[in-house]
């Protein structure tokens, strides 16, 4: 069911998508959804938001493993490239469906700053392993995260992949120059 939100919020968004939906495209009896979430849609929204921020960090982490913070970020990039073509520009990420839905304050919100959290400190960490400073590491993840999220918003409204291809232009030279 988890899986299903995550998929079903990252095409319809948060508001878009109800247990119904979650039910018929699970294949999961109407009683389980209940059963696992008795706190409702914002527990499913919380676990789902969980559940799709590890998926990102366990790819961003073997990214990562190779030190070199631009190659890692072409990983990226090019996972959300796929998704995008895949999808034929539908879906995009179901954390900031979530983030941007969900009411402020609310459990799911804070999954999803959590997880922006985490991608961020893992983004900074393999900056710092490259050699750039503290400062410097943190700000450029944050601008990763910002960009790319962005991006992908603007690959699905102009249905066209260009936004992705020049904000990884951009970044990579901002890499390269606090690189070097």
């Amino acid at each position: 069911m988890i899986r299903s939100a995550a998929l079903l919020f990252r095409e319809n968004g948060y508001s878009g998508t109800g247990f119904r939906d979650v039910i018929a495209h699970s294949g999961a009896p109407r009683g389980s959804i209940y059963h696992h979430f008795p706190d409702g849609k914002e527990q499913l929204a919380a676990d789902t938001v969980e559940w799709a921020g590890a998926v990102i960090e366990r790819r961003l982490a073997r990214a990562a493993q190779q030190g070199d913070p631009i190659a890692a970020l072409g990983v990226f990039v090019d996972a959300w490239r796929e998704v995008l073509e895949d999808s034929n520009f539908r879906a995009g990420c179901p954390i900031v469906a979530v983030a941007a839905e969900a009411d402020a304050g609310s459990a799911a919100t804070a999954a999803a700053a959590d997880a922006f959290a985490r991608w961020q400190d893992l983004i900074a960490r393999t900056m710092l392993d490259a050699g750039i400073g503290r400062t410097d590491a943190r700000r450029l993840a944050t601008l990763v995260i910002a960009a790319i999220e962005g991006a992908i918003l603007l690959c699905r409204a102009r249905r066209d992949i260009r936004p992705l291809r020049d904000v990884h232009r951009a970044l990579e030279a901002a890499l390269r120059t606090a690189i070097s």
